[in-house]
């Protein structure tokens, strides 16, 4: 059968792709999963871990689904016996210096490729090597931490550090099998151009890369979390975030112990968390976090009370400040941390309701 242009066969389905289409990009786009370690949609693909080799007609060799551009008339196959042998052969390969234990490593994010080996069943009795790559655990930094005994080598932190962050803060040092993740000169994240945004953490399939934060509360990583979306309130862009909470933890009340960010192309920040959004969450939980509003009472003393109560009040007092000393004795100040739609709502109250233009946020869009 003669296929039109900007059509090939997908496991035996013909289906159509655009130009420089790979793949692994309209293999996920049909709902065919191609498992991969190296790859994100953020990224520019290397094709290093090799999980991703599917069969195409013509070709020797497996090709890499997500580096091989797509063809007219290509016939590619994702799913054979030969495919299962060579990812067999391959987990079998990272397993020989990579811990098995489940429980001892996953202190955090699930350990991908530990899912790939028993997914596909790799053999793990191929005897085993000493992780012979040097850690870096006396890092003074509080927020990441790094397990080079975890680590494969797959450089998708330090391919997110330069391509995302464009900071460049870490590289692969050192050469064959003892190639880890490090830093210039080995110094601290502190000493160099991290921005401690925690896309490492995010982008790493095996918890190489981790959260320092929730090792030092009273949380198990045994515990199951309970993820919660929302919107983080330290600036206007909206990024979403999912709080994970422990909901044993804090006597039983439930405590926000990490934050992770929702996969690439699902919200308007793409899976990015800046320092703030990603470790910035102490003050969910400060005994000095204010819960209710507070009113000064005839002797000048803040007291809780209610909503109702404490808006009648400012409402009253703008009044008579107006009343007083005319409406350009009022001053209205917004926040950057507001979304646009807040920082309107707010120049609307002081232009239209007291009629004064003497409104200002800090961001001064």
């Amino acid at each position: 059968m003669k296929l039109a242009r900007n059509q090939l066969t997908l496991n035996g389905k013909t289906v159509s792709f655009t130009d420089g289409e790979t793949i692994l990009t309209l293999a996920n786009r049909m709902g065919v999963h191609i498992p991969t370690l190296c790859h994100d949609p953020r990224l520019d693909p290397v094709g290093a871990c090799r999980m991703c080799l599917v069969e195409v007609t013509g070709f020797n060799r497996l090709v890499p689904a997500c580096t091989q551009k797509a063809t007219p008339g290509m016939e590619v196959i994702t799913e054979n016996a030969r495919i299962t042998r060579h990812r067999q052969t391959l987990l079998a390969l990272y397993m020989t210096d990579h811990p098995q234990d489940r429980n001892a490593v996953e202190k955090g994010a699930p350990n991908q490729l530990l899912d790939l080996a028993e997914q596909y069943q790799a053999p793990l009795n191929w005897g085993r090597m000493l992780p012979i790559r040097s850690a870096r655990d006396d890092d003074r930094n509080p927020y990441i931490l790094f397990n080079a005994d975890l680590c494969i080598s797959c450089a998708r932190c330090v391919r997110y550090c330069a391509e995302v962050e464009r900071v460049s803060a870490i590289t692969l040092a050192n050469r064959g099998a003892s190639t880890t993740v490090a830093t210039a000169d080995n110094a601290s994240l502190l000493d160099t151009s991290c921005e401690m945004c925690g896309g490492c953490i995010d982008v790493c399939p095996t918890g190489a890369m981790t959260e320092k934060m929730p090792l030092t509360r009273n949380h198990k990583p045994e515990r199951e979390l309970r993820k919660v979306r929302t919107t983080c309130n330290y600036c206007g862009v909206g990024c979403q975030i999912d709080l994970n909470v422990d909901d044993i933890a804090n006597d039983g009340r439930g405590m926000v112990v990490k934050i992770t960010s929702p996969p690439p192309g699902t919200t308007v920040n793409d899976g990015n968390l800046c320092v703030k959004g990603r470790f910035a969450y102490d003050f969910i939980h400060h005994p000095d976090r204010l819960t209710q509003p507070l009113v000064c009472n005839e002797n000048g003393e803040l007291q809780p009370t209610t909503w109702d109560d404490a808006l009648e009040k400012a409402v009253n007092g703008l009044q008579a400040v107006a009343k007083r000393y005319g409406a350009d004795a009022l001053g209205f100040v917004s926040s950057s941390r507001c979304t646009v739609e807040e920082n309107y709502l707010m120049q609307k109250l002081a232009r239209a309701v007291f009629h004064t233009n003497n409104v200002h946020q800090c961001a001064a869009t």
